[in-house]
């Protein structure tokens, strides 16, 4: 399991999604033909403020849908439900059964903190950070509840900004093109 493909690739794909139907309208510009020079074409331009209103309602919607997946639509319980189960077979792999293993909860994030008893020595904890930390959608292991990396839900917020920002990069190149091809006259 990884987190890109888990739990953050629906919401890059919402946020590309509203970046591109926001960027679709708010760099879309009216070409329009005078009748004395048909061959030069002028460029209406929209409202700035209409514009901005677009866009950031695009990326307000690009939130509100990553908030969405994260909360009421259940990835985040999905993925601490996995990463969890994944990280209680491997103790129960090692023969570890007093070990205790959960994300860091309040807010989520990807840190994975051990619990267990206390005879452990330094080195078996030091192992046993060391055989998690590559489980796939972990950041971190520990085995003290001290947050060091963001929240999931800001993470899902940040991917589907990015998702905006590259449908938005989509939307205006092909609003380039369109311009492009509005010169030829045939």
């Amino acid at each position: 399991m990884n987190a890109f493909w888990s739990y953050l690739w629906p919401a890059l794909g919402a946020g590309a999604v509203f970046g591109i139907l926001a960027g679709s309208i708010a760099v879309r510009v009216r070409i329009v033909r005078s009748k004395e020079l048909p061959h030069e074409p002028t460029l209406i331009h929209q409202p700035r403020r209409k514009r901005v209103l677009l866009l950031s309602g695009g990326i307000a919607a690009s939130i509100i849908a990553a908030v969405l997946w994260h909360g009421p639509l259940g990835a985040a319980n999905r993925f601490a439900a996995t990463i969890e189960r994944q990280s209680r077979e491997a103790l129960d792999h090692y023969e570890m059964y007093k070990v205790s293993a959960h994300l860091h909860r309040g807010p989520l994030t990807r840190q994975l903190i051990l619990a267990g008893p206390a005879d452990l020595d330094d080195f078996q904890r030091g192992e046993l950070v060391r055989l998690f930390n590559p489980l796939p959608g972990v950041h971190s292991v520990t085995w003290v509840n001290r947050s060091e990396w963001l929240p999931l839900i800001v993470e899902a917020a940040l991917a589907a900004i990015g998702g905006f920002l590259f449908g938005l990069l989509l939307a205006y190149l092909v609003e380039l093109r369109r311009r492009h091809n509005s010169q030829w006259n045939w």
